[in-house]
């Protein structure tokens, strides 16, 4: 299934993506909440409900639709650094030592941001980067996953850009404070249900900008695998259904060009993986 976040007038919903056209949740079943982190906390119950549902109740048109970030109240958004070989080879040149195990930070979930809505140019840098990730939504409330129950902990993948201030995220070890500015945190465009996505390991991801293909890759080439990613995290805290974990970006980021070649106003970034969808965010000065 494909589950979406939406905006209709002053409304806002969940839905089931029939097609071109949408079933909106609150009116056919009622009873579920209104929010995905709050949906799948309910369990594997109200989706199979949802996947239940009468396709002809699909009353909205997709396209009139204005489609928000699919998980709005997460309670964390963690992302993983330099988890592609030749990504972290293109960091080291930039002064970023290669990590000897998992490096993770936190992105505020205050920077989440809708899948085609502006990014803002900070009006403290000119260093905007982008990142394409796939992003894993975990499903139920976990803690010491193993390996082979981390595929049963994931509700469902989507496209994800790990926008980055590089000046800021270099003021501190922990990358924080540069990888939280408001609208930095473009998911969707919705969530694909894991049961659609038979492999996460064998997907292409890709970047543009302004149509210049500048990342390439398949998610395979991670060198932590999604499963161990939830392994070791769950091993230090417990994960919430609608956490995301952001899984690492390839090679191609704009602070590996030499010139460096960071994201200007008007720039368009538009992020691409298979069977998930694309998201698509034009730069605007901050207001």
């Amino acid at each position: 299934m494909r589950l979406v976040t939406y905006r209709q007038g002053s409304q806002q919903g969940l839905g089931k993506v029939v097609g071109e056209r949408v079933i909106p949740l609150a009116d056919v079943l009622p009873e579920l909440p209104r929010t995905m982190a709050a949906l799948l906390a309910q369990g594997p119950e109200a989706l199979a409900a949802i996947a239940a549902l009468d396709e002809s109740k699909a009353s909205l048109a997709l396209s009139e639709l204005e489609l928000l970030a699919p998980v709005t109240d997460a309670q964390k958004y963690l992302a993983i650094g330099m988890n592609y070989k030749a990504h972290a080879e293109e960091a080291a040149r930039n002064g970023v030592p290669i990590p000897k195990s998992q490096l993770w930070f936190n992105k505020q979930v205050s920077c989440l941001n809708g899948p085609y809505a502006p990014i803002h140019l900070p009006k403290v840098s000119s260093k905007l980067d982008y990142e394409a990730e796939l992003g894993v939504v975990i499903g139920k409330r976990c803690r010491h996953v193993t390996l082979e129950d981390a595929p049963s902990v994931v509700a469902g993948y989507l496209v994800t850009n790990d926008v980055s201030v590089r000046d800021w995220q270099m003021r501190s070890p922990t990358f924080t404070l540069g990888k939280s500015f408001d609208t930095h945190g473009p998911i969707g465009p919705w969530l694909v249900t894991a049961d659609e996505v038979p492999d996460p390991h064998a997907l292409r991801m890709r970047s543009w900008v302004n149509g210049e293909l500048r990342q390439d890759t398949r998610t395979g080439d991670m060198i932590y695998n999604i499963w161990e990613q939830i392994a070791y995290l769950s091993t230090v805290m417990t994960l919430m259904p609608g956490d995301i974990l952001a899984t690492g970006t390839p090679a191609g980021v704009g602070v590996g060009f030499d010139p460096k070649r960071f994201l200007a106003v008007d720039d368009v970034v538009r992020i691409e993986v298979d069977g998930l969808g694309h998201i698509e965010n034009r730069v605007i000065a901050e207001p």
